[in-house]
């Protein structure tokens, strides 16, 4: 269990979290005064009721031992009674009406923030964390949020209300009779703290496997092919049931802690009417109250226990609510990107020189994952970025693209850090073709057009046939108007590749990033991305990264990486002639195309 999960369920942060939570409330506080306002009306007509109703019974009771009715009176009684009632539903229905348009209003206000958030977050915060478990805070916490407050804000006030109203009739009507209904409210007190403490671990537990559970199965759709290839169906079914199993545990242990609270609270509202009910006729039968003053003093205990028992129910609610409000405020805390700098400067719509300089990273303090880096990348030109697997080729990309800040050194585009250039300017200057060719639901249109909306259609079209999309598309039924949807599944890896250079070529950025865009493609699709490339990076400084040497054969530099270091550059021809690293590499590769034992293949 991580340190940020384990702060989360520590019972003593539910009141700071049930303050910030509430907090968030104060730019609806006119509604929020209109619902309490209609809240108090609602209590107040609902107390005064049985006081009413009691006094029609004893006009009835005088009738009888009297002979005669007083039925004008009794009528007046009954109709302001009715009116009561009537006017408490109207006011039930405003501060219903009211509070749900503030939580609605909060919850909105909060997904926000949740979104803006994850734009905030630093690449290393989704590579530490599961994708489900972070979909589940902005979504399913949430959602438990938003019901648990359409209940818990206008319910608590409500009970608060109907308590203290009632409790003050009761001593109005006997004190004696009010001191027996309230001597069960410290045990009823007693339980629910009790239980409080206990409930709001299991409750933080509860919705963490939900997000544990979320992560595999979005695992499990995500890699659903992959998975029946190879037969693993059994495999993750037993995974997911495991997931199960541990999520519906926590659950049960969260909602039968939560759960002990109603029952004993019925328990104790019944002994309570038990000795009322008993008290109470022993006080008519001695003459120190009437038959209307008892029927009107049990009403009012049952409105005084009812309070008490509900709140004792809520405690699930709250408790819930308080665990998912702490995950949720666990992402909005999370450490964020380093601003930018108020003075940021800007950077030139045109290729500048890029130079790395003296650059080291690190994704965990102890173990950097690239050392000393520097390089230089003049305007125009291609650097190819190349080495083993885990060398340090995709850190350099993120640094240039300010996913992460070097630990020491800097990187300039014409002699500006940029560091010194707001993330989104800079971010402005770069098309990207990685090797995860990503689609989104639209359009190959929309798709095509993502990094340049307002581009026409002969803008669109020119760049589709530069980047051989054009001759695919248009065998499709709907051709650019063919709708994709998850990511494109009905597109080959080849084609979907197609269009993320497309649509790169169609952005027009001064700096190209090309990732292993041909890592996953045939030959003869391969062909038709390189020439694509090729088109794509005239007049542009490009930085590629492959695998697959041949692919970079004609940059005007290739830097050689090895964990985390560069260990040589220069060109082609220059890297085979020095006969180093460069030279086994590659003849390494081609030996094994070829068929035969390649020199240090290990190493590759």
């Amino acid at each position: 269990m991580t340190e940020a999960t384990a702060v989360e369920q520590t019972p003593e942060r539910f009141w700071p979290t049930a303050r910030r939570l509430l907090a968030l409330l104060r730019p609806f506080r006119l509604r929020m005064l209109g619902a309490v306002a209609a809240t108090c009306a609602f209590a107040g007509l609902n107390v005064a009721a049985p006081k009413y109703l009691g006094d029609a019974t004893d006009v009835v009771v005088e009738g009888v031992l009297r002979g005669a009715l007083d039925q004008g009176g009794l009528g007046v009684l009954l109709g302001a009674v009715a009116l009561m009632y009537a006017c408490a539903s109207l006011f039930n229905w405003i501060q219903g009406a009211l509070s749900a348009h503030s939580v609605q209003g909060l919850m909105y206000g909060l997904r926000e923030s949740v979104e803006e958030k994850l734009h905030r977050l630093p690449v290393h915060y989704f590579r530490e964390r599961s994708r489900g478990d972070v979909l589940s805070r902005a979504t399913n916490d949430i959602d438990n949020i938003t019901q648990a407050l359409n209940q818990l804000l206008t319910q608590l006030i409500m009970s608060f209300l109907m308590l203290c109203g009632s409790l003050a009739m009761m001593l109005w009507i006997s004190p004696l009779l009010a001191a027996i209904a309230i001597a069960t409210v410290p045990f009823s007190t007693l339980i629910t703290v009790l239980v409080a403490r206990k409930s709001q671990a299991q409750f933080a537990r509860q919705w963490t496997e939900t997000g544990e559970l979320n992560a595999h199965v979005e695992e499990f759709v995500t890699g659903h092919e992959v998975i029946k290839a190879f037969g693993q169906q059994s495999q993750a079914a037993e995974v997911f049931a495991r997931s199960n199993e541990r999520l519906a545990r926590a659950a049960t242990r969260a909602q039968y802690s939560a759960g002990i609270v109603q029952p004993l609270m019925v328990l104790m509202s019944n002994l309570n009417y038990i000795a009322v009910a008993v008290v109470g006729a022993l006080q008519v039968i001695a003459g120190a109250m009437t038959i209307g003053g008892i029927q009107a003093f049990i009403q009012f205990s049952r409105l005084f226990t009812q309070p008490v028992g509900q709140i004792g129910g809520m405690l699930n609610l709250m408790q819930s609510c308080a665990a998912s409000a702490a995950r949720v405020f666990a992402l909005l805390d999370a450490g964020e990107e380093p601003a930018d700098p108020p003075a940021a400067g800007g950077v030139a719509a045109t290729p500048g020189r890029i130079v790395f300089d003296d650059v080291t990273f690190g994704y965990q303090e102890a173990a950097p994952a690239v050392r000393n880096l520097t390089f230089a990348v003049e305007p125009g030109r291609t650097v190819a970025i190349v080495g083993h697997t885990g060398a340090g080729k995709s850190t350099v990309i993120n640094l240039l693209l300010r996913f992460c800040e070097p630990r020491s050194g800097r990187i300039t585009i014409d002699g500006t850090d940029i560091a010194a250039i707001p993330r989104d300017l800079l971010r402005e200057q770069f098309g990207v073709v990685l090797q995860d060719a990503w689609l989104f639901a639209g359009t190959i249109r929309e798709n095509i057009a993502y990094g340049n909306p307002g581009a026409t259609e002969a803008e669109i079209l020119a760049a589709a046939e530069a980047s051989y999309v054009d001759r695919f598309v248009r065998s499709l039924p709907h051709g650019y108007d063919t709708l994709l949807e998850n990511g494109g599944d009905g597109l080959s890896q080849g084609q979907r590749q197609l269009i993320t250079i497309a649509r790169a070529q169609l952005a027009g950025r001064s700096v190209l990033i090309l990732d292993e865009a041909t890592s996953s493609v045939d030959s003869r699709t391969e062909l038709l991305i390189r020439q694509a490339m090729q088109r794509l990076r005239r007049g542009r400084t490009s930085f590629v990264i492959a695998h697959r040497l041949s692919t970079v054969r004609d940059a005007d530099l290739i830097v050689v990486m090895d964990h985390g270091r560069i260990v040589e550059q220069g060109s082609h021809q220059d890297l085979l002639a020095a006969n180093s690293y460069y030279t086994r590499l590659y003849n390494a590769q081609f030996a094994r195309q070829a068929g035969r034992p390649g020199v240090l293949e290990a190493g590759i």
